[in-house]
């Protein structure tokens, strides 16, 4: 007998549909077509112990399970649970059809019939709604991430004997609610601005990065401080809307990392890899393609720590990310594009002693070990960086001041309502947060220059021998102070302060790099 199942599997963090189709017939032995990788050959003897535990019998003639598309390569044990309602109403050993045509169902299978947690439940919900099926079985852990869809039905369960008890009478099970979607929440954790003692400069650059979504870059020497201000930018970034958490969660979940008891990712992230993490670590990718570091900082922050430090190949990977906000993977077989719109922030020594331009020590570097240091962060992706900001030692005497300054809600307020300044000039929340470096047609009522504007940087142009990007981001930058300000018109204090955080393309970075 033949009996068709649904299915999903994952590509990137999309969900495309599968059809399970197994047939019992005359003959001897099993057999699992369509491309399944090791995990899913072996899962035959997983649904074996399973159907077995439950009461069931495993058919004793030939069994073909085949895995339609078969051109597409599925991996994982997901496939567990359809392949074993599969197998039971193949062998008619139940009967339940109708309802096997019009849910969608996924789990993986223990040996005693438990149902084990899955990646990617809710790429899985949303295809499911895409065909049209009556909802969606899964593990009961699972179930409350699922559920974040609305107007969907998702249900878990916990052992393959509660799923067969919902085949016989769905509609006793349909009286679950869907969960509310919680409302996301700022940051609550990383250092407050008021704990930090001067740096007023750096903080201020802190809050323009936050209101623009800018990429930073912090340069001075060790103890200065570089880490503790980068870690502190989380505490003053907006909360996420239902649209980025739901994004976000998409992502993490297809990764499979751990969640929160919401199963919403309801914090921006704030990603710190190891220098020594490699370039597929890094952008993502691998023989079975996962989101890297930078996709699972979308929407939040990506902190390199030690900058130099860095593998060249995987520092280079982040050039088209940074402009387009996604990453493209090509393999032979398939090309997938995973999102990538994150903050970069770095932190760097300006030399390996660390006291190159140190107000009070001296460096022992020679003049080819510092361009030798420097040179490793190649020009191209500087140019990409809109606000470089040199991080000086803090004097004893600020230290033990105590006076708090700013804390982070009031900051926090401020770069709101800049955004909403943005969104309110533009109409297009999406163009405000673009690290594009061309200007977006919608922002060009905003970007008009007086005369003292366009002498100013026409000198920065020339002097600091900027790129055509970097002027654009200095606009861009410009026109984030300008919002912060409430100001509808770039003026020229914007535009100066705006320049200044470009003065490091030149003066540290040799001109070679360019």
């Amino acid at each position: 007998m033949l009996v068709k199942t649904h299915g999903t599997a994952l590509l990137g963090i999309e969900a495309i549909p599968l059809q399970i189709e197994v047939n019992v017939s005359m003959g001897q032995g099993y057999a699992i077509v369509g491309l399944p990788d090791a995990a899913i050959r072996e899962s035959l003897h997983r649904t074996e112990s399973a159907i077995k535990s439950i009461g069931f019998k495993m058919p004793r003639t030939k069994l073909v399970i085949n895995l339609a598309p078969a051109h597409i390569r599925k991996t994982g044990s997901g496939l567990d649970l359809p392949m074993a309602l599969g197998i039971l109403a193949a062998s008619e050993q139940i009967d339940q059809l109708d309802h096997l045509a019009h849910w969608l169902f996924m789990g993986e299978l223990g040996l005693d019939g438990r149902l084990l947690g899955i990646r990617g439940a809710l790429s899985m919900a949303i295809q499911a709604k895409k065909m049209g099926l009556d909802g969606f079985v899964l593990p009961a852990e699972n179930e409350r991430e699922a559920s974040l869809l609305p107007q969907f039905s998702s249900i878990g369960f916990s052992h393959l004997s509660e799923v067969l008890s919902f085949l016989s009478a769905p509609s006793a099970h349909l009286q679950k609610k869907v969960m509310p979607i919680p409302a996301p929440t700022a940051n609550h954790w990383g250092t407050d601005f008021s704990a930090i003692k001067g740096q007023e400069n750096v903080k201020r650059a802190l809050e323009i990065a936050a209101a623009g979504s800018h990429n930073l870059v912090l340069i001075g020497p060790p103890g200065a401080g570089k880490t503790l201000l980068a870690k502190s930018l989380p505490s003053i970034l907006p909360p996420l809307n239902e649209r980025e958490s739901l994004e976000l969660t998409q992502i993490h979940s297809v990764a499979g990392q751990g969640f929160s008891p919401t199963g919403l990712v309801s914090q921006r992230p704030f990603r710190s890899p190891h220098h020594s993490v490699s370039a597929i670590a890094l952008s993502g990718g691998g023989s079975k393609p996962q989101p890297g570091e930078i996709s699972l900082a979308h929407h939040g922050v990506l902190f390199l720590d030690e900058l130099p430090e860095f593998n060249r190949a995987a520092l280079e990977t982040l050039r088209q990310p940074l402009e387009e906000q996604c990453i493209h993977i090509s393999r032979a077989a398939q090309s997938l594009c995973f999102p990538a719109g994150f903050m970069l922030v770095a932190a760097m020594n300006p030399c390996p002693c660390g006291f190159y331009n140190h107000p009070e020590k001296k460096c022992q570097c020679g003049p080819g070990q510092i361009q030798r240091y420097l040179s490793k962060i190649s020009g191209p992706l500087l140019d990409r960086i809109d606000l470089q900001v040199e991080v000086a030692p803090v004097p004893a005497s600020a230290l033990l001041q105590d006076r708090k300054g700013e804390d982070s809600t009031k900051v926090r307020q401020r770069v709101i309502q800049a955004r909403e300044w943005q969104t309110k000039r533009i109409h297009n929340t999406q163009a405000v947060l673009s690290k594009d470096y061309q200007l977006p047609h919608p922002m060009d009522a905003g970007m008009a220059l007086d005369q003292c504007s366009k002498q100013l940087l026409k000198s920065a142009m020339e002097k600091l021998q900027l790129s055509a990007r970097a002027y654009h981001r200095i606009l861009k930058v410009g026109r984030t102070i300008a919002d912060l300000e409430g100001s509808e018109n770039l003026a020229a204090h914007h535009v100066s302060e705006a320049i200044q955080y470009r003065s490091l393309d030149r003066v540290n970075w040799g001109k070679d790099q360019y």
